[in-house]
């Protein structure tokens, strides 16, 4: 649809403030920020949908709805990572002293240390974790390791098969098991943190 690009120019014109100035009252001042780069979002989103989807019945509200469901999903990562990251330090320092630390395994923690069981391969394990325990999409995984969606796709199939006919489960694993595991978390957790994952797509795949 040719005419697209000018209508998203004209919406960014006389919408871009309406949803940021929104978005900041709900989230609070100290989330401008975010309200900002949820709003470029929405409109990068309608750019690239519109023309191949067609143009949504009220565009300002799809735009309004695709930023708050950014800025939303974008919060709850990050409480969720904020929350783990504790967790894990104290995991492991707890498995450093001897200490049963088996009743604080929380099920996020779990989760994670079954997307890193040593059986997958180290781009299955990170993608993985983007997919079970962050909520990203596969076209945002992909835009992460720079691939294409079938591929991703592809690898996140595999990984589930590996798990599921090694009958491997969401359980704390003990002795040698739990060391290597342990590798892989920090390992992950350094791709995810330090190789710009969540600063390069910033969160959210929501759509309206």
């Amino acid at each position: 649809m040719s005419g697209v690009p000018t209508l998203v120019e004209h919406l960014f014109r006389h919408e871009a403030g309406r949803i940021t100035a929104s978005l900041t009252r709900a989230l609070g001042a100290r989330h401008l920020e975010l309200a900002e780069e949820a709003t470029q979002e929405a409109l990068i989103r309608a750019m690239q949908r519109w023309p191949f989807g067609g143009v949504p019945a009220e565009p300002a509200a799809w735009l309004h709805t695709v930023a708050r469901n950014y800025a939303r999903d974008q919060m709850r990562r990050s409480v969720t990572w904020q929350t783990m990251a504790p967790a894990l330090r104290q995991f492991c320092e707890a498995q450093g002293s001897g200490a049963d630390v088996a009743p604080a395994l929380d099920d996020t923690l779990a989760m994670m240390l079954l997307c890193c069981h040593p059986a997958l391969g180290p781009e299955s394990r990170v993608a993985l974790t983007l997919k079970a325990v962050s909520g990203f999409s596969t076209r945002e995984i992909a835009a992460a390791f720079l691939a294409a969606e079938e591929t991703v796709a592809q690898r996140l199939v595999r990984a589930k098969r590996v798990l599921r006919e090694q009958g491997i489960e969401m359980t704390l694993p003990e002795g040698g098991e739990l060391a290597g595991r342990l590798d892989s978390v920090c390992e992950v957790l350094y791709l995810l943190f330090n190789e710009g994952y969540f600063a390069s797509q910033g969160g959210g795949g929501a759509a309206a």
